[in-house]
């Protein structure tokens, strides 16, 4: 049985997806070529600890790192590394943050200096996936609109879809039911309740869908190597809308100062 949170538990849910925006803000401040994924993994555990928090994946099921950095072609789950970044790449980042007993989790991937028109319009059709995912995140709906939804707009544009990652609920816990996959049919699946707390996150490759996991455990990267993209909001479920809960508003005003 799903369980609607209380508004109570869902202010704290909010209180901690605005950390991992504020998070993922400082972090955008420092990407640029030559900056390493470690210096960003740094950096964010310090914002983290500074704000009285603790990075909600370390140490998660063994996680070494505060971020899941994934460059190009790994879709989720990189490890940060010391291979400073280049020009024209892409660089998903993935932030959870506990704050009073709560998660919080978003993504965002970033253009690292001049990158290609073609990648670029993968990662605005990614987000846009997302929207259209969130607008179908409310009361009396069903998991599978909302992976109808990121499905037809990645699919309408050629891009393939990842099926074997999905989005979550969470709370309490990082990973709470339902599973929200970003494929599906119309009216099928886990009914939406009010209340209830979910995290959407297309992953979207420029190619086919299939993806493969490297050695290391962890790092998911694209089978045919192709890049990929990943966007992910933390919600909650409404009656008419969906509420938002985490925000790229502070990514994007940094994003701006910088150019």
């Amino acid at each position: 049985m799903l369980r609607g949170k209380s508004e109570d538990e869902i202010t704290l849910v909010r209180e901690s997806s605005l950390l991992v925006g504020k998070t993922l803000a400082e972090v955008a401040s420092l990407i640029k070529p030559g900056v390493t994924p470690l210096d960003l993994d740094r950096r964010a555990f310090e914002f983290i600890s500074d704000h009285k928090a603790v990075p909600g994946f370390l140490n998660f099921n063994g996680f070494p790192n505060s971020l899941c950095i994934s460059r190009n072609e790994a879709v989720v789950h990189g490890i940060p590394d010391n291979k400073p970044l280049l020009d024209g790449d892409i660089l998903s980042v993935d932030c959870g943050v506990l704050f009073e007993g709560f998660y919080g989790d978003s993504a965002y991937t970033f253009a690292v200096g001049e990158v290609s028109s073609e990648v670029l319009m993968l990662l605005e059709t990614t987000k846009k996936a997302l929207c259209q995912g969130i607008n179908q995140a409310i009361a009396g709906n069903r998991v599978g609109d909302i992976g109808f939804a990121v499905q037809e707009e990645a699919e309408s544009k050629g891009y393939g879809v990842v099926r074997e990652l999905v989005g979550h609920g969470l709370g309490r816990k990082l990973h709470e039911p339902p599973e929200v996959p970003n494929f599906g049919k119309q009216g099928k699946g886990t009914k939406l309740i009010e209340g209830l707390v979910i995290a959407i996150e297309p992953m979207i490759n420029l190619g086919r869908k299939e993806i493969t996991q490297l050695r290391d455990g962890w790092t998911i990267v694209t089978a045919d190597r192709k890049p990929s993209a990943h966007f992910e909001h933390t919600l909650v479920v409404r009656k008419g809308k969906a509420e938002v809960l985490s925000t790229f508003e502070y990514i994007e005003d940094k994003l701006k100062d910088l150019v």
